[in-house]
């Protein structure tokens, strides 16, 4: 199954929606919280600094709570008081006295929209691709802004559509935590407005357990920092052809067969569906692209650190607990050996992460005050474990949800979706004719 959307070719379906808002307001926290200090942003915060749109729909609610003249009052409530614990998103961003991301704690709020569209929720499609022409009119972002420094990190919008069901878009900001923190907060939110007083997984704040170490230590090389030179015509390529988005569905069976061929030729013993989607993907996408056979070309993915780290990080870590890893190859190297190669590439690049790769990481930031390059770099982020569909605020889960678009164009999001969550859906952007390209290697799994 391949869903489509093109990036300059989406107008139908926006005036469609025709999304029309109200004045936003700023939802404070409903009690006391710590003003007038700076809030620490580790290292792993500084570096991804990007706004992430995420958009979940629900159907029209029964009548009772949450029906849908009360809705937005319900949503906006409970963010007042799920803010009590997630303080700082009620801050703004600011710059600390050592030139990094700060959060300034002023309390004043997260900015909150409601709107309506003139069409139904079905209208809208299923999500399965970003469309950030369209869905992008169900997120709030602060008009006129010019960098992060004026973006809250976080907004909030409840657009009702004619059929009565709505949906809650959110804008945010990378740097306050990563995809499971995120999610925790997005079910921490849901808990009260479910009527819950007490959160099941309570915010853990203090991020200073991430703190560089004195002196800085750097114990690896970190190419995930290396500048790769573009000797492949890449930005002409992408200056000269459209934008395309695709979404392509991997089913448990078709994702067998990856597996099946990442194991292929018995280099690896075993690889989890990650490592060969992943090498899959990566192969995949260099072909497309044309690279040159010399081009270096870079893969970063983002591992899950809190449990790799000693001692682990506390349950409900507040902040960024990923770090970036990466596999290096030219070109011609990763398309002349099979799938089993590159898949095994990226299964050393798991390993790597240890406790002292990871503050060997932070260190190095500290250091060089360097941040991830994306010149030649394919990057894989993965949602395939988070469990947004679990955001339950009062009227059921959501019937869908899906990211606006994709923050870079070196970006790639592996998607989970289906009944169980056991299919994966892989978003992407590449210029056209690259894009035809990629189709056609992914119809032969």
């Amino acid at each position: 199954m391949v869903a489509e959307a093109k990036q300059n070719g989406v107008a139908s379906k926006a005036q469609l929606m025709s999304v029309k808002r109200g004045e936003p307001t700023l939802v404070a926290p409903a009690e006391a919280t710590p003003t007038g200090e700076q809030y620490y942003l580790s290292n792993l915060d500084q570096n991804i600094a990007v706004i992430v749109q995420t958009v979940y729909c629900f159907k029209r609610p029964s009548s009772g709570h949450g029906h849908e003249s009360a809705v937005a009052d319900v949503l906006r409530a409970a963010l007042s008081r799920v803010l009590v614990h997630y303080h700082p998103l009620a801050g703004r961003l600011g710059i600390s006295p050592e030139m990094k991301l700060t959060v300034e704690c002023t309390g004043e709020g997260a900015p909150f929209v409601e709107a309506d569209a003139a069409c139904d929720l079905a209208d809208i499609g299923d999500l399965s691709t970003p469309d950030p022409t369209a869905l992008g009119q169900l997120v709030y972002s602060v008009p006129g802004a010019k960098n992060i420094l004026e973006m809250p990190p976080i907004t909030a919008q409840v657009t009702r559509f004619k059929c009565g069901g709505f949906s809650l878009g959110l804008a945010m900001n990378h740097c306050m935590f990563d995809g499971l923190g995120a999610m925790e907060f997005v079910n921490s939110w849901a808990e009260m407005a479910r009527g819950a007083t007490e959160l099941t997984v309570p915010p853990f704040v203090d991020r200073t357990l991430l703190r560089a170490r004195d002196p800085p230590s750097i114990s690896f090389p970190h190419r995930e920092f290396e500048e790769i030179a573009d000797v492949s015509g890449m930005a002409a390529l992408y200056g000269r052809q459209e934008l395309v988005y695709r979404s392509f569905s991997f089913d448990p069976d078709r994702l067998e067969r990856v597996r099946a061929l990442a194991l292929a030729g018995g280099d690896l013993e075993r690889c989890t569906t990650f490592e060969a989607l992943s090498g899959l993907v990566w192969r995949a996408r260099t072909a497309a692209l044309g690279l040159a056979p010399e081009q270096q070309t870079k893969l970063l993915f983002a591992v899950d650190g809190r449990r790799r780290f000693v001692p682990p990080l506390p349950k409900g870590y507040f902040g960024n607990g990923i770090v970036l890893t990466n596999a290096l190859a030219t070109a011609g190297d990763l398309l002349a050996a099979p799938v089993s190669r590159a898949a095994g590439m990226v299964q050393d690049a798991v390993r790597m992460v240890t406790d002292e790769y990871m503050r060997s990481a932070v260190d190095y930031f500290e250091a060089t005050r360097a941040r991830p390059s994306l010149a030649s770099t394919l990057l894989i982020t993965t949602w395939s474990r988070l469990a947004f569909d679990g955001a339950d605020f009062g009227w059921g889960e959501p019937v869908m949800s899906g990211p606006v678009t994709l923050p870079e164009k070196e970006v790639i999001l592996f998607l989970a979706h289906g009944k169980e969550r056991k299919s994966i859906n892989v978003l992407l952007g590449l210029p056209t004719s690259a894009m035809d390209a990629f189709k056609d290697l992914m119809d032969e799994i």
